[in-house]
């Protein structure tokens, strides 16, 4: 795998937004000639996976401006600083949908966007959660709405969820209520 490596010279942090950052590195190839990388900072967001016991998921409808369009969602949010990010899945799940408590499980981490950012999304699944009144970032505006796996499988199929995390998502709880896969 050594014979992959690219190997960091020097880098210098080109945009330093509110929420992202954007790192320009030059680097060294495996052949020894040099090129520049530039990719994204991200800290880290948790995705949550909430299935309620009557087997329905809680999901959230959102504006995504970048795409200019709503998009059907798990619930899910950035990892603050220093925080554990089983803290900040509780945290989200509740700000957003008012929902908490339950038996919360790590499923896995994924990376969404290797070619040009280093997030990782630490999926996790909730049961057994009690309803509550959410409470919303400012300027933050979604709807919950529930529906059950074999829906969320059709709306994947029919490219209705096109969002990658909840994608991805949507297939673990179907390998998970299947029994295929296990925690």
């Amino acid at each position: 795998m050594d014979n992959l490596k690219e190997t960091q010279v020097d880098g210098e942090l080109v945009y330093a937004g509110h929420f992202l950052k954007v790192q320009r590195d030059t680097i060294q190839l495996p052949d020894g000639k040099r090129t520049a990388r530039e990719y994204i900072l991200h800290p880290g967001a948790v995705v949550i996976l909430p299935l309620l016991d009557d087997g329905t998921v809680l999901m959230e409808r959102q504006y995504r401006y970048p795409l200019r369009d709503v998009f059907i969602e798990f619930p899910a949010g950035k990892i603050d600083k220093g925080e554990d990010p089983l803290v900040a899945a509780k945290r989200e799940l509740e700000e957003e949908t008012g929902y908490t408590g339950g038996d919360w499980q790590f499923v896995t981490t994924i990376h969404n966007a290797i070619a040009y950012s280093d997030e990782h999304l630490d999926l996790y699944l909730a049961r057994g959660l009690k309803a509550g009144a959410a409470r919303l970032d400012e300027g933050e505006f979604l709807e919950t709405f529930t529906a059950t796996i074999d829906e969320l499988l059709q709306w994947v199929r029919e490219g209705k969820i096109t969002d990658v995390k909840t994608v991805i998502g949507v297939f673990w709880l179907d390998k998970l209520r299947s029994g295929d896969w296990k925690l």
